[in-house]
């Protein structure tokens, strides 16, 4: 089984940042909602992504955003946009940017809908559906509506943490893993000791898999 990557989300703070690139984060997101409790502006972002080693990604969440928002955020050094409002194929297209797609999750109708309508996207961000929340429920949903053959596109999110992970992964097979409530202490605020149980517990069945294979 391939190597599962870690996204930890909703990154405020350099030293947040900084830990989870510690403990083995592949990626971090920085939420431009201004809704959310996770939210940061498009200078602190700057001036944390300027501060971090090479080779992370940083993903910026946008929902609905207008065009000068969006725009703010590459110009904050993000690597990738994650679009996870209504936003259609051209609006997601339109920066000639890599993205990924956020979809929340009703069925595999919409996953492979969803596929077909953003076929330039890197891949499928997969949230749990809720009609009134973009995102950050901190619920799970049902695994298995995810079509096998699109696993290895897929970001899984939604209520993960490191008491569930391994079961997810061993479930799905997803490209990557994103977290962001089930590190926190409480909304907003990260947690050091649940980001390294996460971690840790996503190196183990990885390392399990590299044995295995």
């Amino acid at each position: 089984m391939p190597k599962t990557r870690i996204k930890i989300c909703g990154i405020t703070n350099l030293d947040d940042a900084l830990y989870a690139i510690d403990c083995g984060a592949d990626a971090l997101g920085f939420v431009f909602y201004n809704k959310s409790p996770r939210f940061i502006d498009t200078l602190k972002a700057k001036k944390i992504i300027n501060q971090l080693p090479p080779f992370v990604s940083c993903c910026g969440l946008f929902v609905n955003a207008p065009q000068q928002t969006i725009q703010a955020g590459i110009d904050a050094n993000i690597s990738l946009i994650q679009f996870h409002g209504d936003e259609t194929t051209s609006e997601c297209e339109r920066f000639n940017f890599p993205y990924i797609r956020a979809i929340r999750a009703k069925d595999s109708s919409t996953l492979i809908n969803a596929q077909n309508a953003y076929p330039k996207a890197r891949g499928l961000l997969v949230d749990s559906y809720d009609p009134k929340l973009y995102g950050g429920s901190g619920q799970t949903f049902d695994w298995s509506i995810i079509p096998s053959d699109m696993r290895q596109k897929i970001v899984l999110a939604g209520g993960l943490t490191a008491e569930n992970v391994q079961s997810a992964i061993t479930m799905v097979k997803p490209y990557a893993v994103d977290v962001s409530g089930g590190v926190e202490s409480q909304k907003g605020i990260k947690c050091r000791q649940k980001i390294k149980a996460f971690c840790d517990a996503i190196h183990s069945i990885n390392t399990i898999s590299d044995i295995n294979d």
